[in-house]
């Protein structure tokens, strides 16, 4: 049976379970752009962590250094492992963020890949690829899923992609809301192009873009453009039974409150279906 979850940050790991187990949550996510704190230390604080509170966390989000540009005029250049002048480096700090997550005990790891080209024939495209392929054999020596986190490339995009991977232990990390952000697509058409590689999942919510340059805004779980009962259904038709992670990307006490109100809902439907 699907549970909901939420995201919570590499600091402060065992504050945040803890505060999640207090308000009755079972499962998080990690994530973490701070690749120097991948150390020894901390992984043996996330197992600790993990094994005192309950919580059972499967996937560390996993981001990377450099520029990042969250819009459609420098994101092309600055986001994830497209952009051919921060491709190394940034596989260099997945293929650490894959060795820490491994020592955690995690089964998963996602990121932003960036703009992934449409055109296959591109060489973009191709040296994206062979960056990837990194990546994912790294994952693969333990047992581990390498998970594509949605929204800056299109659904079918994404499943040629993975297709051109192997697709053995490859996935998606399925973000609602960053679908709608992005003007990629609609959450429920997705699930009808790439459903089978689902295995995880950000409950976010959104408004799509109104001008060619800036992303959609974000807005509480429910009050956005994802259907929320219908894509419950569709992941228990799929067969999905992993994580339901809240992502809400604000701060402070409304972030607590906009959580909670988003836990409520998403119990509700996962009973219903």
């Amino acid at each position: 049976m699907m549970k909901v979850g939420v995201l919570v940050g590499l600091d402060n790991i065992r504050e945040s379970l803890e505060r999640l187990k207090g308000y009755g949550f079972e499962c998080a996510q990690i994530c973490s752009w701070d690749i120097p704190s991948f150390t020894d230390e901390m992984a043996a604080e996330v197992r600790s962590a993990m094994a005192d509170t309950g919580i059972k966390i499967l996937t560390l989000w996993c981001g990377w250094p450099g520029p990042a540009a969250w819009n459609f005029t420098d994101g092309p250049l600055t986001l994830g492992l497209v952009p051919e002048c921060y491709r190394f480096e940034r596989t260099q700090a997945l293929l650490k963020g894959v060795e820490f997550a491994h020592k955690c005990g995690l089964k998963q790891i996602a990121t932003h890949a960036g703009f992934i080209p449409e055109d296959c024939n591109s060489e973009v495209y191709k040296g994206t690829l062979v960056a990837l392929k990194q990546v994912v054999r790294a994952c693969k020596r333990y047992d581990m899923n390498f998970l594509f986190e949605t929204g800056q490339e299109t659904p079918v995009t994404l499943l040629r992609t993975i297709e051109d991977l192997g697709g053995e232990n490859v996935g998606i990390n399925f973000d609602t809301g960053n679908i709608v952000l992005y003007g990629k697509g609609n959450p429920n058409d997705a699930l009808e192009v790439f459903g089978k590689y689902v295995k995880d999942f950000h409950c976010k919510d959104g408004l799509y873009p109104t001008n060619g340059r800036e992303l959609g805004h974000e807005v509480p779980l429910g009050q956005g453009k994802a259907d929320w009962p219908r894509l419950i259904r569709q992941l228990k038709d799929l067969g999905y039974d992993g994580p339901l992670t809240i992502e809400r990307e604000i701060s402070g006490e409304q972030q607590t409150k906009d959580i909670l109100a988003a836990k409520e809902m998403l119990e509700r439907l996962v009973a219903e279906v």
